[in-house]
Formats: C-alpha cells, structure tokens, sequence
C-alpha cells in the first residue's frame, strides 16, 4: 500500500473470535454471526441462537490501487471501503446496499447483494478474489488470493456468497474494484410496465454504456454510465427527459429507501427471465436489472407467486417481512439438499453456524449428512 494512500484503523479481532468459536463448540452451542446488523431480518430466515458479534474485527488490510485490488477484514463498513475507494476514482462495481451505513464487507458478501448495476458490473460473488474463513472446526482457511484465476473444484471464496455466514465465520475478503466512470446521466420516460421490459431489453442489447434500468409507477429510469462522449451522445440518440439530482435516486433505489420499500407488508424478490412478460396478478410491482430483479410488496400467498416465477422461467424469495420461520428460499430438489448438507458437514460439522438461516432442515440432520 502506498504511503499516501490513508487506511483505516486496523482491527484484528480474531483471536477473540476463534476463542470464543472454540466455547461455542465445545458446549455445542449455536451462534449467530452478527456484525452490522443490517440484513438480521431480511434474505434468509430468522436465528434465534446465541449472537457472536463480530464487529470489531475490521479494517482495510491492504489496497493496491495500481493492481484494482483492496482486502479488508469482514466487519469493515461498506462506506469505510467506499471513501477510501473514492481517494483513487475506484469503486465497487456490484454497487451494493449501505443500509444507512450498517452494511460491512463480510455481511454483504454472505448475503450475496449487488445493487442496480449487478447486470453491467457484475455481482460481489464475481469479484471476490479470496477469503479467510475460520471453519466449525476453529481452523482459520485461506482460499484464492488478490488475482483473477482459475481454480480446480469448488470456488470457496465464491461459495460464500449466499451461504448466510453458514459456512463459517468470513475474516477476511479481496475483492476486484473498478475505476469510476467519467460521466453519469439518467433518461426518463413515461410508460407502462407493458412497454417497459421490452425497451429495457432492447437498450441492454445495444452496445452502449447502460449501467442501471428500472420501472416504477408509469416512469422507466435509465442509467448511462461511461466516457462524457459516450453518455452524451447515446443520450441524444435515446431521447427521454434528464433527471436532475439522478445519484439520490439511484441510492434510494440501491438502498431500498424509495416510498415502494416502506411500511411492513412483505417484500418478495422475484428473479426471473429479463424479457418475461408484466404479470398484472403483481400489481405494482417494482422492476429493477432491465428486467430480471421484480419486486412485489404484499400479503401474497407463497404458492401462486411460485407459479408466476416458474412460468416466466424464475424462482421467488420472501426478502423481507412476512413470517421467515418456514421456507423465504426457493425449494431444493433431493440431489441439491443433499450437496448443501455435504457442504455444511464439511465446514461445520457440528452445527453451530447459523443453524436454519439458510434453510429449515434439522440441525442433525445436516451436521451428519456425511
């Protein structure tokens, strides 16, 4: 790291961490991983065992600016990460969630989020680089590294993304980060959801630099991001009104603050073929990543939103709300479940990470499916 390069207060809490790991296991004793605190009650579903928290392990490790690499440990927050990110015109392309600052490093590579512009920049899973992990076993893991490379069998470093911290305590990440573009603009144009997803998707196709697309309530957002001769001159051939102050827009997006996300009926993520049709039965429904990302805020039975995802080539998730003691995930076929409880045996044999967060199958059930 370069010395006028300025780093954030170096915390490493991972002694405290395995010792505390270490207890756990040998009471057999459920933890929750717990650092920002940000996603307890959203993505997977609710953990009622014992909290570790974890939030004092943090700090940028090491950035090379030159190499688009940064390492931090995984209870840094997000805009600690950002701010530094910002000294070198760099950021994280995957634009994830900040939730009011809370979202830190390991919590949003478990959860797997990516903000508005997951189709163009890709998602956190594609730019993790290597993680330490500190297994069920008290042993801390290294996997990958800071460079782009193939590996042989499982990505580990990537099979954290999603897991919800069942897999194991993430310690630290690398991640990929990209320059920042010159020049960001957003066209505005009033028309039905209808009419919306087939535009998207013709504007996604075009080799122009689009890095963000939306629905909501009769007006379609588009994002353009690149070079200032780029975003100028496909705005001139596009058409649409310019939207002024367009960051805050997009960070209420990214951040679910939009009046769309308030109030506490539940919100279900519905990810499906970009191009699928505009299924009226979901009302008004949010639609995000050119087509692909729809969100629904009601109090919809699970079973026909199933059979609207399925139909349209997708699967559904009860994000948030909603009662997240049964399935909030897509169901498993038997050859899936049985890989996931292979894995969970494998980093946890004794259960004690997150049990149920992922999915509600015994705890038993999964510590010795070997």
């Amino acid at each position: 790291m370069s010395e006028e390069t300025p780093i954030s207060h170096a915390a490493d809490d991972s002694d405290e961490i395995m010792a505390a790991l270490q207890r756990a296991r040998d009471s057999l004793t459920p933890v929750y991983i717990s650092a920002g605190g940000s996603k307890r009650h959203m993505i997977g579903r609710d953990c009622s065992a014992e909290e570790l928290n974890v939030s004092a392990h943090r700090g940028i490790v090491d950035y090379q600016p030159q190499e688009l690499v940064i390492t931090a440990r995984a209870a840094t927050p997000l805009t600690e990460i950002i701010a530094l990110l910002d000294t070198n015109q760099q950021m994280l392309s995957f634009e994830p969630p900040l939730f009011n600052g809370q979202a830190t490093l390991g919590g949003t590579l478990a959860c797997n989020l990516s903000g508005p512009a997951r189709p163009w920049g890709g998602s956190i899973r594609d730019m993790v680089l290597g993680v330490e992990l500190i297994n069920g076993k008290c042993e801390r893991l290294k996997f990958g590294g800071q460079v782009m490379k193939n590996v042989a069998g499982y990505d580990v470093s990537r099979l954290q993304a999603g897991a919800l911290g069942t897999l194991g305590v993430i310690s630290e990440v690398s991640l990929k980060v990209l320059p920042r573009p010159e020049n960001t603009l957003t066209l505005r144009y009033a028309v039905s959801a209808a009419d919306a997803i087939p535009l998207m998707n013709r504007r996604a196709g075009e080799p122009k630099p689009l890095s963000g697309a939306f629905w909501q309530d009769g007006q379609l957002y588009l994002r353009l991001s690149g070079t200032s001769s780029a975003v100028t001159s496909t705005a001139t051939q596009w058409g649409g009104d310019t939207v002024e102050d367009d960051a805050a827009l997009w960070e209420a997006l990214r951040d679910m603050t939009l009046p769309f996300f308030d109030g506490d009926a539940p919100l279900w993520r519905l990810s499906l073929q970009s191009s699928a049709r505009h299924n009226p039965e979901l009302g008004g429904a949010l639609i995000d990543w050119a087509g692909a990302q729809r969100w629904v805020r009601s109090e919809h039975a699970r079973a026909p939103l199933d059979e609207i995802a399925a139909a349209a080539g997708g699967h559904v998730t009860l994000f948030r709300g909603g009662d997240r003691r049964g399935d909030v995930r897509p169901p498993l076929d038997a050859v899936q479940q049985r890989l996931q409880q292979r894995l969970k045996a494998s980093f946890d044999p004794n259960g004690i990470f997150n049990p149920g967060r992922l999915y509600p199958w015994p705890q038993e059930q999964t510590a010795h499916a070997r």
